[in-house]
């Protein structure tokens, strides 16, 4: 289960170079990175609450990587955070679909939207998390 957790960590620290990659263009140049919509959410660009919750993913991931904290809690933190994760790029991704139907993969610079790539990662953490926690001793 060590090399899962590792996984884990490794999977939360690119949703968040990736969240603050997009955080970071939107700040700064006060437009979306990759030419593309850019959705809110409390009058804030998505992106800052993804890259939020990569941030609490990863910092749970790596206190448990470390072993600084108890399995049982930091599992169920990161299934918690990447559910709401799933929740919330999910939505925002079917409000993508749209153009993506239209235009075909070519309508994203990176072949899907952002929204659904940080989906991916959200999945993914997801599965690994629950996959790890079916499996403890």
């Amino acid at each position: 289960m060590e090399r899962i957790n590792k996984v884990i960590l490794l999977f939360s620290i690119a949703g968040l170079l990736f969240a603050g990659y997009l955080s970071s263009y939107k700040l700064l140049n006060n437009a979306c990175a990759l030419n593309e919509s850019c959705p809110y959410f409390l009058g804030y660009p998505a992106c800052y609450f993804g890259f939020a919750m990569y941030l609490a993913i990863t910092i749970f991931a790596s206190l448990l990587v470390f072993k600084k904290i108890k399995e049982q809690f930091a599992l169920n933190a990161i299934l918690t955070v990447s559910f709401l994760g799933i929740l919330f790029a999910g939505y925002y991704t079917v409000g993508e679909l749209p153009l993506l139907f239209a235009n075909g993969l070519s309508a994203y610079v990176l072949v899907l939207p952002t929204c659904a790539l940080g989906l991916i990662f959200y999945i993914a953490i997801f599965s690994l998390t629950f996959y790890n926690k079916l499996h403890q001793k």
